[in-house]
């Protein structure tokens, strides 16, 4: 994927779960269009610290920062931090989130609940500590949802309603804070990880683009965001191929 040149010269991004799998993807592509990039973990040290590496290797600034975004004062605390390093913040990824499938009639009330606090709650807590920041540098955020969101899938109860509220709580965003910044979220399909596997194949047979999308896509959508109008706001983008069609 061709990043656009240098666009985000001079600009710090934050993005939550990035140092694996699709944040990964999204920080690298924010480095290589010249931002100074921020990632958060809980639980990958090492992997975030790989990135972190890879991130500087743009020749920009980059840190890691481990954080618990169940906590609010972790998160608090996290996004000072960055903005301590970076002296700004032009740009949150509310990327970190969680998946499981399990029949609807089998969902626990933990279970629920911590669907909930990393898909919904912990995204809106960032956006609201990064919120005096963003408002300073006239900057963006982008929500990670899920075509779950925008379509019921019956043994991901939990998940689907955490992330068609994250999608909500992105237009909520979008209108109460702007013109200062602006909010729009992103919704990816099946994201092939790696080689295909014989279980998603059938993903991809439903698709009208005929593959499963790749980390590099839903980058490249966040891109589009942190790099065009910031007139654009509110929006949902469905990065799936087709396949919610």
């Amino acid at each position: 994927m061709a990043a656009p040149a240098k666009l985000l010269a001079g600009k710090t991004a934050l993005v939550t779960g990035g140092g694996r799998r699709i944040g990964k993807a999204i920080a690298l592509a924010l480095a290589e269009a010249g931002a100074e990039v921020a990632i958060t973990y809980r639980n990958s040290a090492e992997d975030a610290a790989t990135t972190v590496r890879e991130l500087a290797g743009f020749g920009v600034r980059a840190s890691g920062h481990p954080c618990d975004l169940d906590q609010p004062a972790e998160i608090a605390r996290t996004v000072g931090l960055v903005v301590a390093a970076h002296g700004r913040l032009d740009l949150l990824v509310n990327n970190a989130g969680s998946f499981a499938s399990v029949s609807l009639e089998a969902i626990t009330v933990a279970e629920w609940d911590a669907m909930f606090s990393a898909n919904t709650r912990g995204p809106f807590l960032m956006a609201q500590a990064a919120y005096p920041h963003l408002c300073q540098t006239g900057g963006r955020i982008v929500n990670i949802g899920s075509l779950g969101g925008l379509e019921p899938w019956a043994t991901h109860g939990h998940y689907c309603a955490s992330k068609a509220a994250l999608h909500m709580l992105s237009q909520t965003m979008a209108k109460a804070w702007a013109p200062k910044v602006s909010v729009n979220c992103i919704a990816p399909g099946m994201i092939q990880q790696g080689e295909i596997e014989a279980a998603y194949q059938h993903f991809a047979d439903r698709t009208p683009m005929k593959r499963n999308g790749t980390a590099a896509d839903v980058a490249a959508a966040v891109l589009f965001f942190a790099t065009g109008p910031h007139f654009i706001t509110g929006q949902l983008l469905a990065v799936d191929g087709g396949l919610g069609l």
